[in-house]
């Protein structure tokens, strides 16, 4: 069991079956390089199903091959031993931490195209940054990154003097990030290709609301106080070279300014 965690084969190895333990190394390294090739191609792309799946494929195939060894040795006992305490068996519970890993890690850096909601999320997460010209990621979010950067600096100046003249929250100055409380970004329109948001100043009214129909109460609702930037996206191709296979990703494609687009 031990042997066979370590690397695909091995265990089989041991039991002195090199064709079978050949055999499960080749796939070992056929079905490693297909995760990676499929996670550089399509983690960031509407197609990121393809490499999340293959690669929880590969370490269930990875705990199947463990546990067929461990089967093998155990049916060649004359005799089933008790089991003792740290039994090899219980080796196979470490896997469980490349499945967690991979569970996890790959939504920090899988699908952050496949969507506009996905791109809108790490733009208005990455604003200030943005705005500062310091974002490394740029020319991934955007077709035009200089001119993105250059529309969210314009955005967080109007935001600025809004702070100045009283019409934010009253720690808007505080750090650049206070300048977005009050902004909210929505989507306005979509198709399967192309989706249009708008980042809105907004102030918060009290309204009356009923809870469980009975019950009179308030609540909190944000109104529209004007445009402060608007985003053009569009589902593209990736921009790299190789496999594609009609797989698209979601980008900034043009940011336009209220002068522009009509809003005070």
């Amino acid at each position: 069991m031990r042997l066979s965690i370590l690397a695909w084969g091995l265990g089989d190895g041991a039991l002195g079956d090199r064709g079978a333990a050949v055999g499960w190394l080749v796939a070992e390294v056929i079905g490693l390089a297909l995760v990676i090739v499929s996670l550089s191609a399509f983690a960031d792309t509407t197609w990121y199903l393809v490499p999340f799946l293959l690669g929880t494929a590969f370490i269930a195939t990875w705990v199947l091959q463990a546990v067929r060894a461990y089967r093998r040795a155990e049916g060649m006992q004359a005799a089933r031993p008790p089991t003792p305490r740290g039994s090899p068996a219980a080796a196979i519970a470490w896997l469980s931490v490349p499945l967690l890993v991979w569970g996890t890690g790959f939504w920090l850096i899988g699908a952050d195209g496949a969507s506009p909601g996905a791109v809108l999320n790490r733009f208005v997460t990455e604003w200030p940054t943005l705005a500062s010209g310091h974002a490394d990621w740029g020319p991934k979010l955007a077709a035009d990154p200089q001119a993105l950067s250059d529309a969210a600096g314009a955005a967080l100046a109007d935001l600025r003097r809004q702070c100045a003249a009283g019409k934010l929250n009253p720690d808007c100055g505080t750090t650049p990030a206070n300048l977005l409380h009050d902004v909210r970004l929505r989507l306005t329109t979509q198709t399967d290709t192309t989706a249009t948001a708008a980042a809105e100043a907004v102030d918060y009214e009290q309204r009356p609301s009923r809870v469980l129909l009975i019950f009179s109460g308030t609540e909190l609702v944000p109104v529209a106080r004007g445009v402060v930037l608007q985003l053009h996206l569009a589902a593209v191709p990736p921009s790299r070279d190789g496999l594609q296979l009609g797989a698209r990703r979601w980008q900034i494609v043009n940011a336009e300014r209220p002068a522009s687009v009509g809003s005070t």
